[in-house]
């Protein structure tokens, strides 16, 4: 009796036992073939769940006999879904995972001029795109201030406090370091550098790529503290028309559309917008935060294909503004006895062309060009000044691809020529400045885990002499979580009298540059970072960015008051910026939370003399809740810090904290409304602090550091027809 009831155990073990299976999977990126460690794999059913490891893999233990569901996720990817019979006549297999067509490491970048995808490339770039730059462009659709100004790092700092004009900053440097660039082209450069940033408006925009540190290796001088790179939208098949039509409590209306098509070889786009606020004083001080003005812009743009392997791209944008700021009543047509304004008048036209033809498999040849016309009236009480600037760009290069390496090697010529003809005689501003340019850049795969970018640059210019620019960017991949980058590179920018200084100064009482007394101010520079992804249970990511900069410019410009006039000099000593900035971010299911610190520690020592440079917040904190259904809605809270900040009068500005919620809402496939409450808390200088000293009709204005415009809520509607 005894064995017959062990041999009814060891029976019933043995069914047990054979009704346990053991499956492994193995997931992978559809594209590269890549291990994707850290994708979550559920089995519906079993409610079992399983993260996969360093090498992609997961291996189920004990599942019963059945047929059960599995899904498979991962961030960035199209999920799937699976049905396996078990036992089965297979123990393991590979799924491969598709990429979300809006999934930052697929997208090709521009600025480097390399083919690559963001996440093979050694130099590090921040890109911004898909949702990301919808939403920003939902908060204000006229200008791309606030783009960029919410990214960890850069800071808009706004110049003149009637008119509105603001400047780009990178890491805590002036904005006449960064080089802003449409299309690979520079198009905002001297004097057509004022009021850029106010006249784009980001619509047909589809994406932006910064580039931190020393650049001038890519785009020659002027990129010390960085590059900003506007990429344009291409046209689609059956692209169609999108429209925008936004309007503010400031008294603003935006209103853009673009469009769309690609009919067999040809295609184009189209982009136009109108632009335009009334003066608004939410301060009641009598003098505007916001101008009264009126833009009108047109882009239209030719793609041609006339075989697969040559493209052929015609483009003119033309911008017209008028902007007046000042005096409140004298803006809204009252008597007014020696009001104070300023009145801007500016007229931008520019042509593009490029064409790229590939003459034989992995060889191409590019060339890029533009025309550039900018005029630009200021005038203020007692004092006019104008000008008119004409620029251009050409460049040639050839770029070699292979399978482990890519080199790019060509030519270029840039010229600026300003023509004073309003102002003082005696102080005329012209100037002329060509610059021929040579270049060669290597991308290497030394290894799968090592991948090396290197660069040579040489400048030369009839003032300034001989510009030698070396440049070299190395990325390290331990794991398909982990990237170290680390790069380093020489700069330098020449002397111009248009600067976000004189911009405060409307250019009134500057003498011009006297290249015989003055040398162009040379940097270096250098960074480090560490990117690390990980998955923490079954749906919650984490994504850690963290970067460690330094960029030293020697011998830098200062611009000196004698009691009369404001002369550039240039005494010995050196400005540097150093810091971190750190980038997080949580995804789970439907919510995301981005969190940004900036630390940059900016100093200027002049003979011997050590300061802290003035108008930096040393640290800023930059928050975004975003809760997300596809196709649906979106709701997003920010908070954005802005530490102390050293004024130019000696004075320290107060912190503050700048809140935000924005909100969309979509009816349909191809119609969406959205409402946004921007600094609902009215932080505003005007409200803990002055903006200028003396009576209105003669003010002096102090350095803005904070929002002079508070509390705005601005809504609209999108449609794509």
């Amino acid at each position: 009796m005894r064995k017959l009831f062990g041999l009814v155990l060891i029976c019933l073990w043995s069914s047990f036992a054979s009704a346990q299976h053991r499956y492994i999977l193995k997931v992978i990126d559809q594209e590269s073939l890549k291990a994707l460690p850290g994708a979550s794999i559920h089995i519906l059913e079993l409610k079992n769940v399983g993260v996969t490891e360093q090498n992609g893999t997961w291996v189920f233990e004990d599942i019963p006999s059945g047929t059960f569901t599995f899904e498979v996720n991962f961030v960035g990817y199209e999920s799937q879904k699976f049905k396996r019979t078990f036992p089965s006549t297979t123990q393991g297999e590979t799924i491969a995972l598709h990429p979300e067509e809006d999934e930052m490491e697929t997208i090709l970048i521009e600025s480097t001029r390399s083919s690559r995808v963001i996440s093979d490339i050694p130099t590090r770039v921040e890109v911004i795109a898909g949702e990301e730059l919808a939403e920003k462009g939902n908060m204000k659709p006229g200008d791309i201030r606030m783009l960029l100004n919410e990214s960890t790092g850069i800071q808009t700092q706004q110049t003149s406090a009637t008119s509105y004009n603001s400047s780009i900053r990178i890491q805590g440097l002036d904005g006449k370091y960064t080089q802003l660039l449409r299309d690979g082209l520079p198009l905002y450069t001297g004097y057509s550098g004022g009021l850029s940033l106010m006249q784009i408006a980001p619509l047909d925009l589809a994406q932006v790529e910064v580039v931190k540190g020393s650049s001038s290796t890519l785009y020659g001088g002027g990129a010390i503290a960085g590059l900003v790179n506007l990429i344009s939208k291409k046209p689609v098949q059956d692209g169609g028309i999108d429209v925008l039509i936004n309007g503010t409590s400031a008294l603003g209306l935006d209103a853009s559309g673009f469009y769309s098509e690609k009919f067999g070889k040809l295609g184009s786009t189209f982009f136009g917008s109108y632009n335009k606020s009334s003066a608004y004083d939410p301060a009641d001080i009598g003098l505007t935060a916001i101008p009264k003005f009126d833009r009108f812009t047109l882009n239209p743009k030719l793609f041609w294909n006339p075989n697969v392997r040559s493209e052929l791209v015609l483009g003119v944008n033309w911008t017209k503004e008028s902007r007046l700021g000042g005096n409140l009543d004298f803006i809204q047509g009252n008597k007014v006895t020696n009001p104070y304004f300023e009145n801007n008048q500016t007229n931008r036209v520019s042509t593009q062309l490029t064409y790229k033809q590939d003459l034989e498999e992995g060889l191409r040849l590019s060339f890029k060009n533009s025309f550039n016309f900018f005029n630009r009236e200021i005038a203020i009480p007692d004092f006019e000044f104008g000008g008119n600037q004409f620029s251009s760009f050409s460049e040639v290069h050839l770029s070699k691809f292979r399978d482990h390496s890519e080199w790019i090697g060509g030519i270029n010529l840039w010229t600026e020529n300003f023509r004073q003809n309003l102002g003082d005689s005696d102080q005329v501003l012209d100037y002329r400045l060509n610059t021929f340019g040579a270049f060669l850049q290597n991308l290497w795969n030394i290894s799968p885990a090592w991948t090396l970018e290197s660069g040579f640059r040489v400048d030369a210019q009839k003032d300034y002499g001989v510009f030698a620019l070396p440049k070299v960017s190395l990325m390290v991949e331990p794991s398909e979580l982990l990237t170290f980058r680390m790069g380093g590179g020489l700069g330098y920018k020449s002397p111009t009298v248009f600067t976000e200084e004189t911009e405060r100064l409307s250019f009134r009482n500057v003498r011009p540059i006297d290249p015989r007394r003055l040398e162009a101010e040379r940097s270096a520079g250098a960074n480090f970072d560490v990117n690390y992804r990980m998955a923490m249970g079954e749906e919650l990511t984490l994504s850690t960015n963290v970067l460690f900069f330094y960029t030293r410019i020697n011998n830098p410009l200062i611009l000196d008051f004698d009691g009369s006039f404001y002369t550039y000099r240039q005494p010995e000593g050196q400005l540097q910026t150093q810091g971190m900035e750190v980038n997080l971010k949580w995804e789970y299911r439907d919510l995301k939370l981005f969190v940004g610190y900036t630390l940059a520690d900016v100093s200027q020592r002049i003979n011997q003399r050590k300061e802290v440079y003035p108008l930096v917040a040393k640290q800023r904190l930059n928050n975004v809740l975003m809760y997300e259904k596809h196709e649906s809605f979106r709701v997003g809270f920010e908070a954005y810090y802005f530490s102390p900040q050293l004024l130019n009068d000696g004075a320290t500005g107060q912190s503050y904290w700048i809140l935000g919620l924005m909100t969309e809402k979509k009816l349909g496939g191809n119609f969406s409304i959205f409402l946004n409450f921007e600094n609902f808390l009215d932080t505003r200088q005007t409200g803990f602090d002055t903006i200028f000293t003396g009576s209105i009709s003669r003010p002096e204005f102090r350095d803005i550091y904070a929002p002079v415009d508070g509390f705005v809520i601005n809504g609209g509607i999108k449609f794509h027809l």
